[in-house]
């Protein structure tokens, strides 16, 4: 799945991307599969219109968008202003007349400047108007640490918007979810989804399928990434990334074998199978981006509990932020953060049954040294 952390040049859109990645597939950055995903719906979609703050900028949000303001236009690629409230009412009314906004936040934590309009509206209207109009649209979040992003910048909000019916909630963990998730929910669901993708995959690189006529499956399903016989390991976004190195490691040094899955749509996980693997390895790690208190870790921990929470032969292990906002100092944020050390250290613990597990460890090293080196604040 996860190639290197090489930054990729972007997809010559000319020859355009089944030719790029060829019969056997190949090799995408997460932010040339943004990008693509994108383009393609402007070029297939007449409906569909992006805003956000730098939509139409030399930088294009982080690349997602660099150039497509110039090649379909200003009128459908657009700049906003710093009116998160309004603009997205604006694109709910959009929505209501038969566009389809992608509306695009580069901090999440802007995102509660529109509560009202997300909450309140976009995620209700449906159900209050007794089924006579959709809102179909998509909101872009972008989460995780960086450069001193500090606690107002660096909020992973999930567990928040997928509290809400009404709204669809996915976090892409890779090129490919990308390139499933996105081209199915435009063109087919009528509701809104807010999706959040993670910082510091933007320039990871990513081998992906070639991409079929209808996207594969369903967009807001769960994914088995990874199989074994003794844990299971549920994450989201690049904790799906962590799992995977520190079961590469596991396996490695010790021959422990951890099953993975990658919760994608954390408003409407695929619970059979995480219960199905669950029931088989009887040991549970859950690994979210956001905080433990009341969120994911605690509504996968809910679930089989209610389900059966006999399968367990061990408690349930989280791993998350720390209960606190975020520090701005880079040696704070390091502490804030789970690193592998930690990851691989609780899975031994939890399989061996012992803290003094005896298993090699990997040096202590914060994700941001390993996927992305941030030089300044964006």
């Amino acid at each position: 799945m996860l190639c290197n952390t090489n930054l990729t040049s972007s997809v010559t859109e000319e020859k355009g991307l089944d030719q790029h990645l060829g019969t056997e597939g190949g090799v995408l950055s997460y932010r040339d599969a943004l990008h693509w995903t994108m383009r393609e719906a402007l070029q297939r979609h007449d409906s569909v219109v992006i805003m956000g703050q730098g939509a139409d900028d030399h930088k294009g949000i982080f690349g997602s968008t660099i150039g497509l303001a110039e090649e379909f236009g200003f009128d459908r690629v657009m700049d906003t202003p710093l009116a998160e409230e309004g603009m997205t009412g604006i694109a709910i009314g959009a929505a209501l007349n038969g566009l389809y906004p992608i509306q695009t936040h580069i901090r999440a934590d802007f995102s509660l400047l529109a509560m009202n309009q997300i909450i309140n509206l976009a995620a209700k209207y449906k159900y209050m108007f007794g089924g006579r109009f959709d809102v179909p649209m998509l909101i872009r979040m972008i989460v995780g640490r960086s450069w001193g992003q500090g606690a107002q910048h660096s909020q992973s909000l999930q567990s928040l918007f997928a509290h809400i019916p009404g709204l669809k909630v996915v976090m892409p963990s890779s090129s490919q979810t990308i390139l499933h998730t996105y081209p199915k929910i435009i063109a087919d669901y009528r509701g809104p989804v807010i999706s959040f993708e993670h910082r510091l995959m933007y320039d990871l690189n990513f081998h992906v399928e070639p991409v079929t006529p209808n996207y594969g499956d369903d967009p807001f399903g769960s994914y088995l990434v990874r199989q074994g016989d003794d844990v299971t390991i549920v994450a989201t976004s690049i904790m799906v990334l962590e799992a995977m190195r520190a079961a590469d490691h596991l396996a490695k040094v010790s021959g422990i074998q951890s099953e993975i899955i990658d919760l994608h749509c954390v408003s409407n996980p695929d619970w059979n199978l995480v219960m199905q693997s669950v029931e088989k390895t009887g040991r549970l790690i859950v690994a979210d981006t956001s905080w433990k208190e009341y969120g994911v870790c605690a509504e996968v921990c809910r679930v089989v509990a209610e389900r059966n929470p006999g399968c367990l032969k061990k408690p349930v292990v989280t791993l998350a932020m720390q209960p606190a906002p975020c520090p701005t100092a880079k040696s704070l944020e390091d502490l804030f953060y789970p690193d592998l050390r930690q990851f691989v250290h609780a899975i031994a613990t939890l399989v061996l049954g012992s803290e003094e597990h005896g298993i090699q460890l990997p040096d202590t090293q914060s994700m941001a040294d390993v996927y992305k080196r941030f030089k300044g604040p964006f």
